[in-house]
């Protein structure tokens, strides 16, 4: 149950979002049961973690939040503290799970460090030819929302940007890393901070 079953998945979700309340509310109250007995420790009630080690889950793409639970379902992404968290959950609970935190409002922070943001929309919207480092823009979008299968980087906490960015260089992160290491192994100490600092502030 790998990246494929997880893409499969996205469709279905993608298709519940879509198909009206009927599907989608079938489960409703147990779905906000999980959320909270499960979740909200880490991500918050809502999906807006207080807590910049991890990520904030309102407002993210449904699809994307389906294709990571099953990667750390499977184990294909490691977490210690996420696979037993999803272990006992059908595809039917993870789908209607990632549909209710991605309907949840995410709130950025604000950004007093004007020049440090402005840095970062430089490297997020042009990149650095000079070190080959590409627009971040190009696949996450010109206002980072993501897409189907890629996260919403808008308004996620920065310093979780930097961990994952990090993660990406020395290939802890286990999934999705092919070209992201390829990316973020040419960014600057002061780029990774930067562009992290500039999409924590995007709406």
């Amino acid at each position: 149950m790998g990246l494929g079953f997880g893409r499969k998945l996205a469709v279905l979700v993608l298709a519940t979002v879509c198909g009206g309340a009927g599907a989608a509310n079938t489960n409703a109250k147990r779905i906000r049961d999980i959320a909270v007995e499960r979740c909200s420790t880490c991500h918050g009630p809502t999906g807006q973690s207080s807590n910049s080690l991890f990520p904030k889950l309102s407002g993210q793409n449904a699809a994307y939040l389906v294709q990571q639970m099953f990667n750390f379902k499977s184990g294909a992404r490691r977490s210690t503290v996420m696979e037993p968290q999803l272990a006992d959950l059908s595809g039917d609970d993870i789908v209607q799970l990632a549909s209710h935190f991605s309907d949840e409002k995410l709130n950025p922070r604000r950004v007093p460090d004007k020049a440090l943001a402005e840095a970062g929309r430089n490297v997020y919207l042009l990149g650095n030819p000079n070190s080959g480092v590409p627009a971040c823009a190009v696949c996450h979008g010109p206002t980072a929302r993501g897409g189907q299968m890629l996260p919403r980087l808008a308004g996620q906490h920065a310093e979780y940007l930097e961990l994952q960015l990090r993660r990406f260089i020395d290939r802890s992160r286990t999934t999705d890393q092919t070209l992201m290491h390829s990316v973020a192994s040419k960014l600057t100490e002061d780029e990774i901070r930067s562009v992290s600092y500039f999409l924590s502030g995007l709406d």
